[in-house]
C-alpha cells in the first residue's frame, strides 16, 4: 500500500523562490517536520500535538513569519487548507494534494509580486516590468551560494522595495546596497553580478 504524503508550499520570503515539498501523514502524525528552502535562510515548520498541528510560515509577501493552528484531520486529508498572511489577507502557505499545491503556488508567486509592486508606501513601480524582472533576478542570485552577503560577514538581509529601486539592508548592521530597477541599463548592471555584496 503506497504511503498517503502531503505536499507543503511556501515563498522564501528572502530568495523569493518557491519551496514545495513532500511529506508523509504518517511522519507528520508522528513527530511533525520542517521544510526548509534550498538557499537555508528560512523553513516552515509542523510540530504534531494531539489533535492539531502547529505551524510556523515564512511568508513571501509581508517578510515575517506566522502561527497557525491546524487541525489534524484538515492538514491530513482533503484536497488542501491555505493559510493567510493576517498583513494582507494574501495566502502565504498551501497544504495539500500536489496539483491543489502546485495551483496555488502561482497564485501566491503573483499576489506576492503584485504586493511588493505597490512598493513600501502604496506608490507602483515607475517600470513594472523592469522591476519585475529586478525582482526575479534578485530570487536568482540570493538562491546561489554566498548569493547575496554583507561586508560585516552576515548573509542576513532584508529588503526595501521603491518605485525606482531595491535596497537590500543587512539585518546585522544595517548597511545598504541599493540597486537600481527603473530602466534597461539597471537590470543590464544587475545581470553582470554573479553575486552582490552589501558594503559594511
Amino acid at each position: 500500500m503506497t504511503e498517503k504524503m502531503r505536499t507543503f508550499g511556501y515563498l522564501c520570503p528572502t530568495c523569493r523562490k518557491q519551496v514545495v515539498r513532500d511529506r508523509s501523514a504518517f511522519a507528520l502524525a508522528a513527530s511533525g517536520a520542517v521544510v526548509a528552502c534550498d538557499c537555508g535562510k528560512s523553513s516552515l515548520t509542523v510540530d504534531a500535538e494531539e489533535r492539531t498541528f502547529r505551524l510556523s510560515v515564512p511568508c513571501g509577501v509581508c517578510g515575517g513569519e506566522h502561527g497557525a493552528v491546524v487541525d489534524a484531520a484538515r492538514l491530513l486529508e482533503g484536497p488542501g487548507i491555505g493559510l493567510a498572511c493576517p498583513q494582507t489577507q494574501q495566502l502565504c502557505c498551501f497544504i495539500g494534494e500536489p496539483y491543489e499545491v502546485e495551483r496555488e503556488m502561482a497564485h501566491l508567486l503573483l499576489a506576492a509580486d503584485k504586493e511588493a509592486a505597490r512598493g513600501e508606501d502604496g506608490e507602483l513601480f515607475v517600470d513594472s516590468v523592469i522591476m519585475h524582472e529586478v525582482l526575479s533576478e534578485l530570487r536568482e542570485i540570493a538562491a546561489r551560494p554566498h548569493g547575496i552577503s554583507c561586508a560585516c560577514g552576515s548573509e542576513k538581509y532584508r529588503m526595501e522595495v521603491r518605485p525606482t529601486y531595491v535596497d537590500l539592508i543587512c539585518a546585522d548592521c544595517g548597511a545598504r546596497l541599493r540597486v537600481g530597477a527603473a530602466t534597461d541599463e539597471d537590470l543590464d548592471r544587475l545581470c553582470c553580478h554573479w553575486t552582490l555584496k552589501i558594503k559594511g
